[in-house]
């Protein structure tokens, strides 16, 4: 199988590993929590094969798009925090599970987005060179929303360990590594080669990331079910609204046709994968946020296959439409 097509078939790679993983999960619940250990690595693995794949032109183009970047900035610092606070007020007051929620939904994707940006004939470009700015942005503002959304309660719990740890780990490790090999592969032939196999590298460990996620956390899911499942109409809001909400600001911000899907996509797709090891480093009274944390990445699958259907199709078709409405009022 070449690359071209392992990459055109990867929806179903991923609904295997999902199906194998809560497969396993279910009938071997002890053998699946005892993969949790290999989640991170193996994250920073997919993050690093995604990371290389980012050249230093396009990471330049995507800064040099000033309004793209303010748009992403505002859609995801702004103007989602202020919906996740509103949906979170349908929740019962439970501090795990308004804690899951708020890390899952306060944190933009910078993984599998890129896949189904392009799938939904958006500007994948834009959001691979912004990848490296929403995950610094994330990971520093996070404790932030949760101080304001949760005060002390998030305070006792999340210490500065786990989130440095996440950032050396699944941020700066990856991200010196890519900048390594494209740095060696401008000079060197071998290193060209190495850089193309990493080409190879996202699909795969995004499929083994997925399949270990589920595999280790299916088990509490069910154990957790009444309370776990009250999480999932938020989800299915938060997927159902923002796609909106971000076609609001792509407007404007007057943002053309691609990179404006590129905004919606970003906006409507949350970090699951990154903040889960946060979420298992948290105490044992509060691991029920990791299984809301995994609930919300079953939903949102769903919910992207319908994104790509309809977001270059009913919600962004042109850029123009934008101009017209803004004209007409």
């Amino acid at each position: 199988m070449s690359r071209e097509q392992l990459e055109e078939n990867q929806i179903w790679l991923y609904a295997v590993a999902l199906a194998i993983g809560a497969g396993l999960g279910l009938w071997r619940p002890t053998f699946g929590v005892s993969l949790e250990f290999l989640i991170s690595p193996v994250l920073a693995v997919l993050l690093y094969g995604m990371f290389a794949q980012i050249p230093f032109l396009h990471l330049r183009e995507a800064f040099s798009n000033r309004r793209f970047t303010a748009a992403l900035l505002t859609v995801n610092f702004f103007i989602v925090p202020i919906l996740v606070w509103l949906l979170s007020r349908l929740l019962p007051q439970h501090p795990p599970l308004l804690l899951g929620v708020y890390l899952v939904l306060l944190t933009p994707c910078i993984d599998y987005v890129i896949v189904f940006t392009h799938l939904g004939r958006g500007n994948a470009r834009l959001v691979l060179a912004s990848t490296p700015l929403l995950l610094l942005a994330q990971m520093l503002l996070l404790p932030v929303y949760l101080w304001l959304f949760m005060g002390g309660q998030a305070a006792q719990v999340m210490s500065a360990g786990p989130f440095l740890e996440a950032f050396l780990v699944l941020i700066v490790l990856p991200l010196g590594l890519a900048l390594v090999t494209e740095f060696w592969a401008k000079r060197r032939r071998s290193g060209a080669r190495w850089l193309e196999a990493t080409a190879w590298l996202p699909v795969p460990f995004m499929a083994v990331t997925l399949f270990l996620v589920v595999a280790s956390q299916i088990g509490r899911i069910e154990e957790s079910l009444p309370l776990v499942s009250q999480a999932v109409p938020v989800y299915v809001a938060f997927m159902a609204i923002m796609p909106f909400l971000a076609r609001l600001t792509a407007c404007a911000f007057r943002l053309d046709t691609q990179a404006g899907r590129a905004l919606i996509f970003s906006a409507g797709t949350r970090n699951s994968l990154v903040v889960l090891p946060l979420a298992l480093a948290l105490p044992d009274a509060w691991i029920l946020a990791s299984a809301v944390i995994v609930t919300q990445t079953l939903v949102e699958l769903v919910g992207e296959l319908i994104y790509i259907r309809l977001v270059p199709s009913v919600i962004f078709r042109e850029a123009r439409h934008c101009r017209a409405t803004l004209a007409d009022r």
